[in-house]
């Protein structure tokens, strides 16, 4: 039982994001969650903020919540697997391509010629 003001929390750091997963108690004694993620900015000058977007999620809820949530990630892990594909994307942009002959694959471009 959680007293009043009182939060049983679970936090999840995913990178540059953190997701807060917290139960709290409604004015009439009863719970609900928030979840809430928060993503950190950095700035050119090296400071930083962070953006936040929360969602609350009532008893009434969980069920089909729950439900949708577990249909959507088997749909996703089933048709594209575990592997995080932005990250080997990632690697791969950064690469430099060349040519067989050794030369950049990469055309210098004056728009002003367009």
């Amino acid at each position: 039982m959680l007293e009043k003001d009182e939060i049983f929390s679970k936090v999840l750091r995913a990178g540059r994001r953190t997701y807060f997963f917290d139960v709290r108690s409604t004015k009439a004694d009863d719970y609900y969650i928030t979840i809430t993620e928060s993503k950190k900015f950095t700035e050119e000058d090296g400071s930083f903020h962070f953006k936040k977007h929360k969602i609350y999620l009532y008893k009434e809820d969980f069920a089909a919540f729950r439900e949708i949530l577990d249909e959507m990630t088997s749909f996703v892990i089933n048709n594209k697997g575990e592997e995080v594909i932005s990250e080997r994307h990632q690697k791969d942009f950064k690469k430099e391509y060349r040519s067989e002959d050794g030369k950049s694959s990469y055309t210098d471009v004056d728009f002003d010629d367009i």
